[in-house]
Order: C-alpha cells, then structure tokens, then sequence
C-alpha cells in the first residue's frame, strides 16, 4: 500500500501555477497523485508529472455526466490505471429504483473502461451513508449491485460524518475497496475545520488498517484553514513515520 495526494486539494494554487505546485507537491515528499477533471489538463499535467517524477494510478472524473470516451483517453495519456466518479448528489441515493439504475450505468462506463485498459470506481461522502435502503446502507446497497470488476474508494471521513464507523464501514465492504481517502478532522460537514492525519477525531491509523484490500491511501483535505502545503506535509510525515513504526515492529516481532 501507497500514499497519494488528491490534487482538487490544491486546487487553489493548481489554478495559479499547475507546474509549480506539482513540483511542490514533489518536494514534499509524494510520489503519487490522484488528479481530477483531468481532461481538458491533461498535457500540462502530464509533463508536469513526468518532470517531477510523479505517477498518477487513480483519478477522479465524472463518468456518469461526461464524455466516457474523452475521460478514458486523457486517463491513458496520464497513465491513470483506475477512473473513479467521484460524486452523484443526495437525491440519487434515497430509493432503490435511482440506485439500481445509477449502478447500472456505472456497470456501463466499467465496460468502455475495460476496452482502454482502466477500471472504474466510486467515491462517496456522507449522503450515501445516512440514507438507508433496505435496512442497510445506500453505499452498501449499491456495492451489491456493481459488477465483480467495480471498486469503492472510501472517503472515511465523509462516512464517519455520515454517521458511519468507519472501521466497521470498511471491514463490511471488504475486497471491494481499492482506494481511501484519508483526512481527520472533527467529522463534521465545516470542511474548514479538516485537519492533518492524526490531529482530528477519526482513528486513521485503525482506518487503514481495517481497508484488507488496499492499493493506494489517498491523502485529501476539502478544505482547510491553515496553509494547505502544511498540511499536506503533516499528514504525509504521520503516515510515514506510522509505517516506518510499524515495520520496524514487525522486524522485531
């Protein structure tokens, strides 16, 4: 497992300075990014990550409302091997019928993906956690509707203000999940208020751990009140030092 930076946390300054704020973002210390609305960047952002040495294996792109086959092409010029929809609104997750049919047409794109060589995702926040369709999760539910090859990123903090564990969210999920967002914070929809990984109330440490499947840890903050590059960097520098701490337990173990 691997860590990432969702680039909409920077969009700010990818506005101002695309190229400049990647090589920060390489500077910190990451190696990955997760890019979104990535189409009509994609040759800018592509040079910027070939000259800073950074590799891009999940983006966010909206499938469900897009030009499929524009998102799968600049997907494989920025060689991001999985596409995830990062969000569909409260008002498609509250009757079986709208999930069944959104779950169909996501089977859809994960077809077309396929013929590029790119798997398709889901990303949710909190909507889909606090609407329940028989007697379980709308996110739940629409996982049971998804085709074998579909994955789930997690956004964890989002499921915990949608009034989810989400340890427990991830422990029933499964397989299923590829990809987490990680972020902390007071579990509240004052996005203002999201801190670094580790100073907030959501237990990220046990978060990742109980994400069996996981391929890449996705580093994000919706917003923030400090300097942004701050922390991003306190949130790497505690993820890394957990897992150095954890390896060199397990070296002695």
């Amino acid at each position: 497992m691997s860590y990432s930076l969702q680039l909409y946390t920077l969009r700010n300054a990818i506005a101002e300075d695309l190229p400049g704020t990647i090589k920060k973002v390489a500077g910190i210390g990451y190696t990955q990014v997760e890019p979104y609305n990535f189409v009509a960047t994609a040759a800018e952002l592509g040079t910027a990550l070939k000259e800073n040495g950074l590799t891009a294996p999940s983006g966010h792109a909206p499938l469900l409302s897009q030009d499929q086959d524009e998102i799968f092409a600049a997907a494989k010029e920025l060689g991001i091997t999985t596409v995830i929809d990062p969000y569909l609104p409260a008002e498609h997750w509250q009757d079986a019928e709208t999930i069944q049919a959104t779950a169909a047409k996501l089977n859809a794109a994960a077809k077309k993906g396929a013929e590029y060589g790119i798997r398709v995702g889901y990303h949710n926040h909190a909507w889909e956690l606090e609407s329940t369709i028989e007697g379980t999760t709308a996110l739940e539910y629409f996982e049971g509707l998804l085709d074998p090859e579909l994955v789930l990123e997690v956004d964890t903090y989002w499921a915990a203000v949608g009034g989810q564990d989400p340890v427990e969210l991830l422990a029933r999920l499964g397989d299923r999940v590829k990809f987490i967002h990680i972020k902390d914070g007071p579990a509240t929809t004052d996005i203002k208020a999201q801190q670094p990984a580790g100073q907030g109330t959501i237990p990220v440490l046990d978060v990742i751990a109980a994400a069996k499947s996981l391929e890449v840890g996705v580093v994000e903050f919706d917003d923030y009140s400090g300097d942004i590059f701050q922390g991003i960097t306190e949130s790497l520098n505690y993820l890394t030092a957990a897992a150095s701490t954890a390896q060199t337990e397990g070296a002695k173990a």
